[in-house]
């Protein structure tokens, strides 16, 4: 008995290939490709597998303070 599947992942840490990418569109999009940059994005997104290590806040310039004095 083998077992089949209908939708399919395939991960790379690095880039697809075109053929990848046309064997992706071929089969009418049932298999998700994910390079590495997709990948470490979403890792980031949903922090999997990372560790925030600095918050940094950014502030800007409140001209319209400035204009009231």
């Amino acid at each position: 008995m083998s077992a089949q599947g209908d939708r399919g992942v395939f991960l790379t840490t690095a880039s697809s290939t075109r053929e990848a990418v046309e064997e992706g569109k071929r089969v009418n999009l049932r298999i998700e490709l994910i390079d590495g940059k997709r990948l470490a994005e979403l890792m980031l997104r949903h922090g999997v597998g990372v560790q925030a290590k600095t918050s940094v806040t950014l502030f800007d310039l409140d001209e319209d303070f400035f204009e009231e004095l």
